[in-house]
């Protein structure tokens, strides 16, 4: 039986621009969200994960009042984090972002995304129609896993804010990307969250 793992970024966060580590959505993000969940209220859902970071577990509540069969589970597998450091073949134009980052922080990381992938990506019995709620690298890293792309490609994998990728995988076959990053449920004005605006 087939496998879809349904991955959406959270909705914009109140004051991001600012720095701040986590917090509410914004009027937006509230917005951006319950499109999402209209998006995804025909899918026959079997289960919903969530980062337990106040961004991405607002964004779980807003889609769970559209898909009230659904029972949210927070999983701290799906913390933001950094998934790994800079490795040989990183190229230099991203030295900047790694000059802010510990070793410590990409060492559990890079744990923590390898019992994600071993969670989320295992293989299960039965039709599964799985939903994560999480952050951009954390998507960007399963996008790189199932492309078997280099480590460090996962920094040119941005994902908008309640942006859908969506991954399947069938009985016997490697795990296939779908869609990634579709934003057709989003209005122009409401597409947030990505590191250059898209053309318009």
């Amino acid at each position: 039986m087939s496998q879809y793992l349904y991955l959406v970024r959270h909705g914009e966060q109140q004051d991001a621009e600012h720095g701040m580590p986590d917090g509410p959505l914004s009027p937006r993000g509230r917005r951006q969200a319950r499109l999402i969940a209209e998006r995804l209220s025909g899918l026959p859902l079997t289960a919903a994960y969530h980062s337990p970071l106040q961004r991405a577990a607002e964004t779980a509540e807003l889609i769970a009042e559209r898909l009230p069969s659904i029972a949210l589970e927070s999983s701290a597998l799906l913390f933001d984090c950094v998934p790994t450091g800079k490795t040989p073949d990183t190229p230099s134009a991203f030295d900047s972002f790694f000059g802010g980052i510990t070793d410590a922080e990409t060492e559990a990381g890079a744990a923590q995304m390898n019992d994600a992938v071993a969670e989320f990506l295992a293989p299960k019995s039965g039709e599964r129609h799985d939903l994560i709620i999480s952050h951009n690298f954390v998507i960007a890293w399963f996008v790189r896993e199932v492309l078997g792309a280099p480590d460090w490609r996962w920094m040119t994998l941005d994902q908008a804010n309640c942006g859908l990728t969506v991954i399947h995988r069938k009985p016997g076959r490697p795990w296939t990307l779908l869609t990634h990053n579709d934003l057709a449920h989003l209005p122009m004005e409401l597409r947030t969250g990505l590191p250059d605006p898209l053309p318009v």
